[in-house]
């Protein structure tokens, strides 16, 4: 009886486990096809969850895909997010709260939300830094500073080639690149890619 009992514990308890709610993957990766390649995202949802849920609901929505990037600095950071080939703005969100104090850094290949001038205004527009930009973070010149959410783990090549187009001013854009960059597609991995840097 004493054999059965245990046995039954031990069966009840694999149960248990079993009907246990899967913990939620604070590192999902996002795979942004462009007309340049792919570059994929891991997102660091236990730092930014704010940014990284914001996010996240952009690119589950389909909001990204054939948006370009519209703002691209060589030594500084490549833009995109919310504008069509067109130049046509995409409706948004309302904004996200700015998450800046988590302390990830602004750093190469590390991914950042865009703002306005007020610190809790960014929507669907992002960066991807392409050095180390120490003088967004927080607090940064205005006291508050870019929050990142993410970092470039596959694709840093792309972000490369990106960064190095030629650019031109067109309109009320600065630094926009004379060959449109257009992603393609944004999706949500279900299966992980290793970092490869």
């Amino acid at each position: 009886m004493a054999k059965f009992m245990s046995l039954f514990a031990g069966v009840a308890l694999s149960g248990a486990v079993a009907a246990a709610p899967a913990a939620p993957n604070l590192t999902p990766q996002v795979s942004l096809k462009t007309t340049e390649g792919e570059i994929v995202l891991e997102l660091n949802q236990e730092k930014a969850p704010k940014s990284v849920a914001n996010f996240l609901s952009y690119v589950k929505s389909g909001h990204y895909k054939g948006t370009i990037f519209h703002r691209v600095i060589d030594g500084f950071m490549i833009q995109a997010g919310g504008y069509t080939v067109d130049l046509k703005g995409k409706p948004t969100r309302p904004p996200v709260v700015s998450e800046s104090q988590n302390g990830l850094k602004n750093e190469t290949y590390s991914v950042a939300m865009a703002r306005t001038g007020n610190p809790n205004s960014a929507t669907a527009q992002f960066f991807i830094n392409v050095v180390d930009n120490t003088g967004l973070d927080y607090p940064g010149q205005d006291g508050f500073g870019y929050t990142v959410f993410g970092k470039v783990v596959k694709g840093q090549e792309v972000v490369d080639k990106i960064k190095g187009v030629l650019v031109d001013d067109k309109g009320i854009f600065q630094n926009i690149p004379v060959k449109p960059i257009v992603i393609t597609s944004a999706t949500v991995l279900k299966t992980p890619v290793a970092a490869t840097q």
